[in-house]
């Protein structure tokens, strides 16, 4: 065999050196099997360890920012002091109201009983002469009295006091021009029952023909229609009979 020089021996010595640090540069890993990420040892006292109980759900954790990449922090909010329905019982209640039956409009005094017909044509008669007293036999007394103005005393000072020209001979005009429009019959087969002039006292403002709106235009001039429109209804002065010919009012007022 041939012999090594002593010129290739510093050669020999360095490769060993470099052989021996990379050996030692290689980390050492005992020869254990590998384990996967779920049977990592989890830290005590984290969620996940926590058994759930039967019947019960664990809550979804929340959803990580997609720009942060943590979590974000979740505050409920309170419930609010006031709890509203979710639906409007009042308006449920007013929907299940039937509607109003309409306001038949009578004309014909021949059809109505006889002494609520002798009635009005006793009124006619007593505003068509101009004298105001020839109602006062009409009006009655004590607890049949007609209803008039405030309630006093005497009917006539009262019919008086509400008459523009002071002796009453505007409030008689006013009774001949409301008892020649229609007329309406109210509260028929109770102790109410009344026959009422005019018709407009029961019927709804917007619910008026053109031809209606005529009949009420003699009555009552455009501003005092405008005044019922804000009111809500017609206003004026109006007269109501029993079925027995009793003159039961004449007021004015909603």
């Amino acid at each position: 065999m041939k012999r090594q020089t002593t010129a290739n021996r510093p050669l020999a010595a360095g490769l060993s050196a470099l052989l021996l640090a990379t050996v030692a540069l290689v980390p050492f890993f005992p020869s254990s099997p590998a384990f996967a990420l779920s049977e990592l040892k989890r830290v005590p006292g984290d969620a996940q360890d926590v058994e759930p109980v039967p019947g019960e759900t664990q809550d979804e954790p929340p959803a990580a920012d997609p720009e942060q990449g943590v979590a974000p922090l979740q505050i409920p909010m309170p419930d609010p002091l006031v709890q509203k329905p979710t639906t409007d019982t009042k308006d449920d209640a007013l929907d299940d109201e039937p509607p109003a039956a309409p306001v038949e409009v009578l004309s014909d005094v021949s059809k109505i009983p006889a002494p609520v017909a002798r009635m009005r044509e006793l009124i006619v008669e007593a505003a068509a002469s101009g004298d105001i007293e020839r109602l006062r036999p009409l009006l009655g007394k004590g607890p049949t009295q007609t209803q008039v103005g405030d309630g006093q005393d005497d009917p006539i000072a009262t019919l008086k006091g509400l008459s523009g020209d002071g002796e009453g001979v505007e409030i008689l005009a006013i009774l001949l021009d409301l008892l020649s429009t229609g007329f309406v019959n109210i509260d028929k087969g109770t102790p109410d029952e009344m026959y009422v002039w005019p018709y407009f006292a029961e019927k709804p403002l917007d619910s008026l023909t053109p031809p209606e709106k005529v009949d009420l235009f003699r009555l009552v001039t455009a501003g005092d229609y405008a005044g019922m429109e804000e009111f809500g209804g017609y206003n004026f002065y109006r007269i109501g009979i029993t079925p027995d010919g009793q003159w039961k009012f004449f007021t004015g007022g909603d």
